[in-house]
């Protein structure tokens, strides 16, 4: 199938902006569905992504407010997009890009309306509840769901980690951390530990879908971005003195740190990738996690089946996702 759509949430991000104008330049013919948590015109961000699409005149784009933070929010978006599909208005979905993110290295967890904490419910939770709503909402030839991992993931790997991300034997603890002194670190934990579920949550998504006979040709995978220098995560949240590290010594030095780290890189760089890795035009068919565009191991703990089965039951839970409301229908009996 040529064209369908491509659903970008957080889509006035570092990385989602430039893959948003990449997007509609190279692939026209796809219509980009594009999730922000403030679509008004107070938003500078917003403005930037209106500015991006008015480049193309002819472009295929809408612009949605969708708070991540609100699970009845993200319900009654997956409903309104399905009947838009279901009614012809909108074309059936390529590719779900699960981009929108969030941490806070400044403070205690943050508790949404929904009771739980914020930084997993925006990167994980809410994202759990769009992609299992939507799956029978894809194209007939199937499609690609990119999920965002990092190399936060793994202990031992991130220059800000000072507690190695963990899946706790309780998993609602994920749901209300301990607060403790070192906020930057809990903060830093908490985004860890995040990327850590999203990572275990895919490898069962996968083996799920392969059991589908209807939607064994929709791929997920776990994508590590590289460590985006630019991301405006970095202005916000964070202390003043990381903030001036990474504007005045990281960014004007990348040249020099991408030779130690390779995965050193911007959002421009990343969001090629991102796309060319959703619409199934790299590694076409694989699933699983990715360093880049390389097919790579994630860390042990993500591996580790008995630990995904039970994120898997939790994370449905926590999303008020069943049987009833997916068309994955196989992995709730």
């Amino acid at each position: 199938m040529i064209g369908g759509s491509v659903l970008i949430t957080g889509a006035n991000g570092t990385l989602a902006l430039p893959a948003v104008d990449y997007l509609l330049k190279k692939y026209p013919d796809y219509t980009a569905i594009l999730t922000v948590r403030d679509a008004s015109e107070n938003d500078p961000n917003t403005q930037k992504l209106r500015e991006t699409i008015s480049r193309y005149p002819g472009a295929k784009a809408s612009i949605s407010k969708l708070d991540l933070a609100s699970l009845s929010e993200v319900h009654e978006f997956a409903t309104k997009l399905s009947d838009e599909i279901n009614a012809k208005k909108t074309p059936p979905l390529k590719t779900i890009l699960c981009n929108a993110c969030y941490w806070n290295l400044v403070g205690d967890s943050e508790q949404t309306e929904d009771g739980y904490d914020k930084t997993l419910q925006v990167n994980h939770i809410s994202h759990v509840a769009l992609v299992l709503r939507l799956l029978d909402k894809f194209a007939e030839d199937g499609g690609r769901i990119v999920m965002f991992s990092s190399e936060a993931h793994e202990p031992k790997r991130a220059v800000l980690e000072n507690i190695p991300p963990s899946i706790p034997e309780d998993l609602n603890l994920l749901l209300k951390p301990t607060p403790i002194e070192d906020k930057r670190g809990a903060g830093f934990h908490r985004y860890g530990n995040s990327k850590l579920v999203i990572t275990a949550w895919t490898h069962a998504l996968n083996r799920y879908l392969e059991k589908d006979e209807d939607l064994k040709k929709i791929t997920a995978v776990a994508y590590n971005p590289g460590g985006l220098v630019d991301s405006r995560m970095f202005e916000k949240n964070v202390s003043s003195s990381l903030n001036l590290l990474m504007r005045y010594a990281v960014r004007p030095l990348l040249p020099l740190f991408k030779l130690q780290n390779p995965q050193m890189r911007t959002g421009a760089d990343s969001a090629v990738d991102a796309i060319e890795l959703a619409l199934d035009h790299v590694n076409p068919g694989e699933r699983g996690y990715f360093e880049m565009l390389e097919k790579a191991e994630s860390s042990p703990e993500s591996r580790d089946e008995v630990k995904q089965e039970k994120l898997w039951t939790k994370s449905a839970e926590w999303a008020g996702i069943n049987k009833d409301n997916t068309a994955l229908k196989g992995a709730f009996e």
